[in-house]
């Protein structure tokens, strides 16, 4: 019988409800086995940010997805050297896990319509699929993204999900502030970041 498997990568910095409902929403509808929760190592796409330690984002996604069965925390990038890049990411789990698993690959809305500037976009689509989630306000123009890529439309996949408009950037500076962050990050996260004094202002 053929694994399928949903990757959702990303700094998470840190890991919110938003996060975690995209995971569960594209589990239930493609019936995926697992999610995997990949934290990014080194993000190619955002140099002009130093991202938290990689220590601190995978003891938080630890901390969010306890007790649930069905995500599981995947080490691929932090435990390599970066850059880091979807393809080699692809290319890395489809080594680790037994042949003939079936990937698919979560992205939001806006990350698809970007596609087509990712590396090699059309081998990425040879490694797994595309399960696509919404994003408020973003509209992708189709049409040009599979003349591009030719391939495309058989390898996408639309899941519905509620529309949260949480985003780490606001929860970094809602710390920073001193604004509360509690129903936007599981307790167990907001405790860990509490505890570690992470994104405060003048924290390392």
């Amino acid at each position: 019988m053929t694994l399928r498997v949903g990757v959702l990568g990303g700094t998470f910095d840190p890991v919110h409800h938003g996060h975690l409902v995209a995971a569960q929403e594209v589990r239930h509808a493609l019936a995926l086995d697992t999610v995997l929760l990949v934290p990014a190592g080194n993000p190619p796409h955002k140099p002009e940010r130093p991202i938290s330690a990689a220590d601190h984002r995978l003891a938080m996604v630890s901390l969010a997805i306890a007790g649930r069965p069905g995500f599981e925390l995947s080490r691929v990038d932090v435990d390599r050297p970066g850059p880091h890049f979807t393809l080699d990411t692809l290319t890395i789990l489809q080594q680790q896990w037994v042949a003939g698993t079936r990937f698919f690959f979560i992205v939001g809305a806006d990350s698809l319509a970007e596609l087509t500037g990712w590396r090699r976009p059309g081998e990425i689509l040879g490694l797994a699929d595309l399960a696509v989630v919404e994003r408020p306000g973003v509209r992708v123009d189709l049409p040009a993204l599979e003349a591009r890529l030719p391939r495309l439309g058989s390898h996408l996949h639309w899941v519905n999900m509620p529309l949260l408009q949480i985003s780490s950037t606001d929860l970094r500076a809602r710390v920073r502030d001193g604004r509360p962050i509690a129903f936007l990050v599981p307790r167990s996260v907001e405790d860990y970041i509490l505890e570690h004094g992470l994104y405060r202002a003048g924290a390392t």
